[in-house]
């Protein structure tokens, strides 16, 4: 009788619980469909590392019960995952596209966090700023770190912007710039995740879409800065649908000759043959031929120490390796008088001067990216993102003006030295001119050697 009673008992909290748990079914059921209403845009995958406990927890209780005791727990266990997954793909209260706290959790845990292949996804432009000093370079296909480009992917991949693989996801840039090269309007393109489910609609409205440059600039180093993004159509790239580039290069003017330097480079307008002005890779590249639109030396309104800052601004279509700085690395002779503008023209005379004379590109430092043209390309910024950047901007301006402050300090303590001109005139006499210096090997002589070298690998 007493184990009768014992039977009763346990079956009647068997069916209270049962019914406790059913009630929290549909709660739960409830509450995926809130989150799916949210978050229907997102159909991400998901493993379950933040409701295992629970989940564990339910099932151990219920395969003590009977057969439809048992249907309920695997209906239990759908519901706790399916709504976890919602919960997952649900973007947070500012709509940045960042993942909540629930992916956090998860990361600390070292569990994956889930694969965002499947999300809505769009081909978007992004201007980027960066203070080259510190990069060895934009692109990070070397060994060598830290590059810009690094830097950029990390963030994406941080932010969980990244839809697939790098390779996946069509990426291009616009120009490769050299170890301590700057960029104001360096451009890249990439699939990035989207708020907007149908990105092929023709209304769509802009606002409700991720801020980009909000949320990277966020995660981003101090020296790289996005400063817009923009849709662009599939068939955009990076590179090859840029219509013209500008770079500009900065110098102290000192006791350079500005006009005959001017002079000289008006010679580089238009389209030359600029074997003689870059570095020469001739695995890779067969013409040479580049066209520059716009070559002007003028003054930036900066004076320190009674010297003048100027700067060059070279506009073209594109440019070959070191192009700018070779060019910049003569134009600086012709200034101080120890070559003549005439020089020019013998060096884009590919006939009269077939090998490459050597001397030293200028430095990479004042060289800078100052932007890239396209057509139909309207980079857009939040105004919360604009703000950000200007107080960004003006904070590192005035920290470098600091710094430059304590360098003028430490330089009025030394003794002002007297002018030398007789060093002035033992450089012009240790000079050799260009076109009397030993010179580089030829393209085709390059060229020769490197299908020797193919030959040779292939027997």
């Amino acid at each position: 009788m007493a184990a009768a009673e014992a039977d009763t008992e346990t079956a009647a909290a068997l069916r209270a619980e049962v019914a406790t748990l059913r009630t929290r079914v549909q709660e739960l059921e409830a509450e995926n469909q809130r989150l799916a209403r949210i978050a229907s845009s997102c159909t991400c995958g998901f493993k379950e590392s933040n409701v295992g406990s629970i989940t564990a927890q339910h099932n151990a209780k219920f395969r003590q019960s009977s057969t439809l005791e048992k249907d309920l727990s695997f209906q239990f266990d759908h519901t706790v995952v399916s709504t976890a997954n919602e919960v997952q793909c649900n973007v947070n209260a500012e709509g940045n596209g960042l993942p909540d706290d629930s992916s956090k959790r998860t990361k600390r845990t070292g569990r994956h966090v889930g694969n965002l292949s499947h999300c809505p996804k769009r081909l978007v432009a992004l201007k980027v700023m960066y203070f080259g000093q510190r990069f060895y370079g934009f692109s990070s296909e070397g060994n060598t770190e830290p590059t810009v480009e690094s830097e950029i992917f990390k963030a994406l991949e941080r932010a969980k912007l990244m839809v697939g693989s790098r390779k996946e996801s069509c990426y291009s840039r616009c120009g490769r710039t050299d170890k301590g090269v700057s960029a104001t309007g360096q451009v890249i393109s990439l699939y990035l995740r989207s708020n907007i489910k149908d990105v092929g609609g023709d209304m769509l409205d802009e606002r409700s879409e991720i801020d980009y440059v909000k949320v990277l600039n966020r995660i981003l180093p101090r020296d790289i800065r996005v400063l817009g993004w923009c849709p662009v159509p599939a068939d955009f790239h990076a590179r090859f649908t840029c219509l013209s580039r500008e770079y500009k290069y900065l110098f102290w003017k000192g006791d350079l000759d500005i006009l005959e330097m001017q002079k000289a480079a008006s010679k580089f307008i238009g389209e030359h043959d600029f074997r003689n002005f870059c570095k020469m890779d001739a695995a890779n590249v067969s013409n040479y031929r580049r066209r520059i639109t716009e070559f002007t030396i003028s003054a930036c309104d900066r004076r320190s120490n009674n010297d003048e800052l100027c700067s060059m601004m070279i506009k073209g279509s594109a440019f070959l390796w070191h192009q700018v700085r070779c060019m910049v690395a003569v134009l600086f002779l012709i200034g101080q008088g120890l070559e003549s503008p005439s020089v020019v023209d013998s060096l884009l005379d590919i006939t009269k001067t077939p090998r490459k004379p050597q001397y030293k590109m200028a430095p990479e430092l004042p060289l800078i990216l100052r932007s890239c043209l396209f057509d139909k390309a309207n980079f857009m910024c939040s105004s919360d993102a604009s703000q950000s950047l200007t107080e960004h901007f003006n904070d590192e301006y005035h920290h470098h003006m600091l710094q430059a402050e304590i360098f003028h300090i430490a330089s009025s303590c030394l003794p002002f030295p007297e002018p030398n001109s007789l060093e002035t005139l033992q450089k012009k006499r240790n000079h050799i001119p260009l076109l009397s210096r030993q010179t580089e090997p030829s393209y085709e002589e390059r060229i020769s050697k490197v299908k020797t070298k193919v030959a040779d690998n292939l027997k």
